[in-house]
């Protein structure tokens, strides 16, 4: 069974740091598996990734020592199943707010008797190994997602679920319930639920992660968050593309010559 080495590395208290695909296309995904970043996360529910995109681009990044997560459209056993089934390594599921809740989402995470997964690891036993199955529920992470008022208030009853490897904050919808903007950071109660939730998961002995980025990387890493992403396909093309674009406006104003064209 393939290793997790984004689990031995989390077990060693270090920090992890991720990139965010919402482009469905196996380009991106294979340019930004060859970053180096500790693991990639296929989002299948705000991005424009289907199943068989998500497939094909599991299949490239399974060419690079980056692990392949893949965050669900929902707290679902089928579609849990089938992106384990095809080879992601972890699961970020969405929208966990209640310990029955996080209880369903380790049991379709695991086989039994730990869970209630049905056997059937179609590509995994190809990328992961023939003995898929003797280390699959070791190996694979469950990380269900803190990102509501609800949530936070049942985080200990949640926390206390066996079988979670991690929690990833959304920061976003977080603040909304919070009664504060959608954004990646903000004061007051979100700051507090921020610094709470790595608490406790310290306390639990359950990694901390977060959507974010790389300004706000070192941060959360002092804060006790082990797992953060750092980078996104659609938002590093962007911002890339608008840079390029100033800058080559700005030299032109200013009465520089283009080298092409």
């Amino acid at each position: 069974m393939r290793t997790n080495t984004v689990k031995q590395r989390w077990a060693r208290g270090e920090v992890t740091f991720g990139g965010w695909l919402s482009i469905a296309n196996t380009f991106t995904a294979e340019i930004m598996a060859h970053q180096g970043f500790d693991w990639l996360c296929i989002d299948m529910q705000h991005g424009v990734v289907d199943y068989q995109a998500a497939v094909a681009m599991l299949q490239v990044i399974g060419g690079t020592e980056t692990v392949p997560f893949v965050r669900v459209p929902w707290n679902e056993p089928g579609i849990i199943g089938k992106v384990l089934d095809a080879g992601a390594m972890g699961v970020i599921i969405p929208m966990v707010n209640s310990p029955e809740e996080a209880r369903q989402a380790v049991g379709a995470c695991r086989y039994y008797p730990e869970g209630y997964r049905s056997f059937g690891p179609t590509r995994a036993a190809y990328y992961a190994g023939a003995d898929y199955f003797a280390g699959a529920n070791r190996e694979v992470a469950c990380i269900p997602m803190i990102e509501t008022r609800q949530a936070l208030e049942r985080l200990d009853e949640i926390l206390a679920v066996p079988g979670i490897d991690a929690v990833y904050v959304g920061p976003a919808d977080l603040s909304i319930t919070l009664g504060l903007p959608p954004r990646m950071d903000n004061e007051g109660e979100f700051e507090a639920a921020r610094l709470r939730i790595a608490a406790a998961c310290r306390e639990r002995g359950i990694v901390a992660g977060i959507h974010a980025n790389a300004g706000l990387a070192a941060k959360h890493a002092a804060a006790g968050f082990q797992m953060i992403t750092v980078s996104g396909d659609a938002g590093a093309l962007a911002a890339q593309a608008a840079a390029d674009l100033h800058q080559a406006r700005g030299g032109a104003e200013g009465g520089g010559r283009p080298v092409y064209g």
